[in-house]
């Protein structure tokens, strides 16, 4: 398995992957996906793709947010999404492809990587509660144990404050949970 950029001949085989991936919620995660593509065209993201003898086998994306910190705006990352080929889940793609995009934004000196999701599964990478560590959410509808940061070498003491989510996360109402 190889981890490389995305690259515009990927978007078709990303999409359906995302679409798989996420089930239900599929056909949101995919518009959003092709709408941060924007961000990481500026040079202010990461899209990564793990592929396997030319099978597009999983995605991530980090896109470039803002921590409103009392001393000022800080750029921080954003990880959403990271989804998998059902078929080939539970074999370390996924982690596979946040680890190199942790390295690389690390290697970009990136200070902070905030995320929504599974309390269970981004402990193993670094990412901790954001809470207790002086952040707060951009939204009352993220669960509290859902909203995780990874402070990466370059981050500071002073460094904390109120993620402000990308623009393109609330046209696409890709924040927090909606009540069904």
């Amino acid at each position: 398995m190889r981890i490389r950029d995305e690259q515009p001949a990927d978007h078709d085989a990303v999409r359906q992957l995302h679409r798989a991936a996420f089930g239900d919620h599929g056909p949101s995660v995919a518009p959003l996906v092709h709408a941060l593509r924007t961000i990481v065209a500026a040079g202010q993201g990461l899209s990564l793709v793990a592929e396997q003898e030319g099978l597009i086998l999983g995605h991530v994306m980090f896109t470039r947010s803002l921590l409103d910190a009392p001393a000022a705006l800080v750029p921080v990352q954003v990880l959403s999404p990271v989804g998998v080929l059902p078929a080939h889940q539970r074999q370390g793609i996924g982690g596979a492809l946040i680890r190199r995009g942790l390295q690389t934004l690390n290697d970009r000196a990136v200070p902070l990587v905030f995320l929504e999701g599974s309390p269970d599964y981004y402990p193993r990478f670094g990412f901790r509660p954001g809470g207790p560590l002086g952040y707060r959410k951009p939204s009352l509808r993220i669960p509290d144990a859902a909203f995780q940061v990874i402070r990466l070498p370059e981050a500071r003491p002073w460094m904390t404050g109120t993620l402000v989510y990308s623009e393109i996360f609330w046209q696409h109402d890709c924040v927090g949970l909606r009540d069904q």
